[in-house]
């Protein structure tokens, strides 16, 4: 028998797959549970707006047929919605992607090779090394924020991250707000960065959590692509459109680097119900408003709860919450599975004392609360 462990290449033998959030189906069928609430995968608890549902009752005399492998409609809706007095974006400068993840590999093998570093920091999201090291190239975490004494705690230090870079850096990715922290960077230091920065390193500001911010100072560096021509922005319709299931994401960048990106994106890469449901969620303003809303009073429910339980959490501001239980987090996580509650521990993260969860509609917000009560008593 061969050992294709042998055969594989260096980066990718050094590799573990990613860990996804726990399936509902797969707890239930380990454990015989049932009515199994999942927190674990920050995924929108409205679900798709009605209109995206309606529209793919529609959708099943297209199924034979590929996708547009261009997304024209979708980038066409995208530029004008990203568009404003300030800045025109066009189609050109739009990628899209099988969830946003995908324009992250798309990033790696178009900028990345043996020889060549990145560098993101501690605590960010675990997708980043997966791309870096499977296409050879060396990964350099920047030391985050510190706990204590700090504004930002566990969130990115610029300067750390600047410190970091070196002749052979060619990609940056900056995650903001940050998953699984929940951390965030405001308009002024993320811009003030990218300015110094050398400008042939592609910086990558991934905002899959763009939507939920409310914050005055947080950052639209959509705005500043024009400004910047090595940036590139990420966003998904994976969390607030409730698109996970379909995978779809975009980037927006220089017509130069889009154009680089799309000679590694894979053919039909975004398929057809995807890039439907997308381009109808964009028109659906008042279920975003609501779904930010819900949000809001979920982040607000939980970070009374942790101060009023004596819990440390990192303060968040997307649709989620990172728990510190000053205890190893494993045994509470699995405690939680026998009361089918499904949050996500995230010692991979570097953080074994904490869970994130994901937030949640009132009801259920108070159910996952009402087991951690019970699982720690």
């Amino acid at each position: 028998m061969n050992d294709f462990m042998k055969e594989a290449v260096k980066g990718v033998q050094g590799l573990q797959p990613y860990q996804p959030g726990k399936p509902i189906e797969e707890l239930e069928r380990e454990l015989g549970v049932s009515n199994t609430l999942k927190l674990a995968s920050n995924e929108n608890p409205m679900g798709p707006s009605n209109n995206v549902k309606k529209a793919l009752e529609k959708v099943s005399s297209l199924l034979g047929l590929y996708p547009d492998g261009g997304g024209f409609a979708l980038k066409e809706k995208l530029a004008d919605e990203l568009s404003n007095d300030s800045i025109t974006i066009t189609s050109s400068q739009i990628t899209l992607g099988n969830g946003s993840n995908d324009i992250l590999d798309m990033v790696a093998r178009a900028f990345l090779c043996e020889g060549r570093e990145a560098i993101y920091s501690e605590y960010a999201f675990a997708v980043y090394p997966i791309s870096v090291q499977a296409v050879g190239a060396t990964a350099k975490v920047s030391k985050a924020l510190p706990v204590t004494h700090s504004s930002n705690p566990y969130g990115h230090d610029l300067s750390s991250i600047f410190d970091n870079i070196t002749d052979k850096t060619s990609v940056i990715f900056i995650a903001n707000p940050n998953n699984p922290t929940g951390t965030w960077l405001t308009a002024n230091e993320l811009e003030n960065f990218i300015k110094k920065a050398p400008n042939d390193i592609v910086i990558v500001v991934d905002e899959a959590y763009f939507e939920y911010v409310v914050e005055a100072d947080y950052p639209d560096t959509v705005q500043w692509v024009s400004k910047y021509p090595n940036l590139i922005v990420t966003r998904t319709f994976s969390k607030i459109y409730a698109l996970a299931g379909l995978r779809v994401g975009f980037a927006v960048c220089s017509d130069q680097i889009a154009d680089l990106l799309n000679r590694v994106r894979q053919p039909f890469n975004v398929n057809t119900p995807a890039l439907l449901a997308a381009t109808v969620a964009l028109d659906d303003k008042a279920h975003l408003q609501n779904c930010v809303a819900i949000n809001q009073r979920g982040l607000v429910f939980w970070q009374e709860a942790c101060e009023q339980r004596g819990w440390a959490y990192i303060p968040s501001v997307g649709n989620f919450i990172t728990v510190d239980f000053a205890q190893e987090a494993k045994p509470i996580y699995e405690a939680l599975l026998r009361q089918a509650v499904i949050v996500r521990p995230i010692a991979n993260y570097g953080l074994p004392n904490h869970l994130r969860i994901t937030i949640s509609t009132e009801e259920q917000n108070q159910q996952c609360l009402d087991a951690l009560d019970k699982v720690l008593a």
